[in-house]
């Protein structure tokens, strides 16, 4: 699958703007992640390992809190798009 990752998190992934990751739910998916570029479950995940909450994981444009977030199925041809929200003023 591919993943579209955000600028702030590129660091993690030598810069690269997508990344190609495996995994039958979101939770094998950011596991895989971690596997490849180590540091960035930590960026997206809490200590209780729950998605951190400026973090929104899109899959086909749905966020997967609307649809069973961690456990929300991939099949392997979906849209992937990490987005990080920023604050500020």
């Amino acid at each position: 699958m591919n993943i579209a990752m955000p600028a702030s998190l590129r660091q993690l992934t030598q810069g690269r703007a997508a990344v190609q990751t495996a995994g039958g739910t979101i939770r094998e998916l950011v596991a895989d992640l971690e596997r490849q570029y180590p540091g960035l479950r930590a960026r997206l995940c809490d200590e209780g390992g729950n998605l951190r909450k400026f973090i929104a994981i899109f899959v086909n444009g749905r966020d997967i809190r609307t649809l069973q977030g961690d456990d929300t199925p991939l099949g392997g041809s979906e849209e992937i798009v990490i987005v990080v929200a920023v604050a500020g003023g």
